[in-house]
């Protein structure tokens, strides 16, 4: 028979109230006028810790075994790497030769 582990009472208006916290840096980080790297490096890893605040307090989480955290991580790791792969790949929409076209090229076209 399983055995009930006892855990402490989470106080969800404090976990509210970081959540509400981390959106205004969120927008905070928006009007900043920081390179656009910067800022999308900066709204992932807050949109992170909101998330993983989420899971684990309101979908309760911190208080499971170890496996079922590992499972919860798994699509996230997949979905890093993917983002990583694609922006190693390059920008597929700009001129990757590192030389603008000039108006003889564009014209010949």
């Amino acid at each position: 028979m399983a055995q009930a582990v006892e855990h402490k009472h989470t106080n969800y208006m404090a976990i509210f109230w970081w959540l509400a916290i981390l959106t205004v840096l969120e927008l905070a980080v928006i009007f900043t006028g920081l390179p656009k790297l910067v800022v999308g490096i900066l709204l992932c890893s807050l949109a992170l810790t909101k998330a993983s605040l989420v899971a684990m307090y309101f979908m309760h989480l911190r208080f499971e075994t170890r496996t079922l955290g590992l499972v919860a991580l798994t699509p996230l790791t997949i979905g890093t790497l993917l983002v990583l792969l694609l922006v190693w790949d390059g920008n597929p929409f700009g001129h990757t030769s590192g030389v603008p076209p000039t108006a003889a090229t564009t014209e010949s076209h």
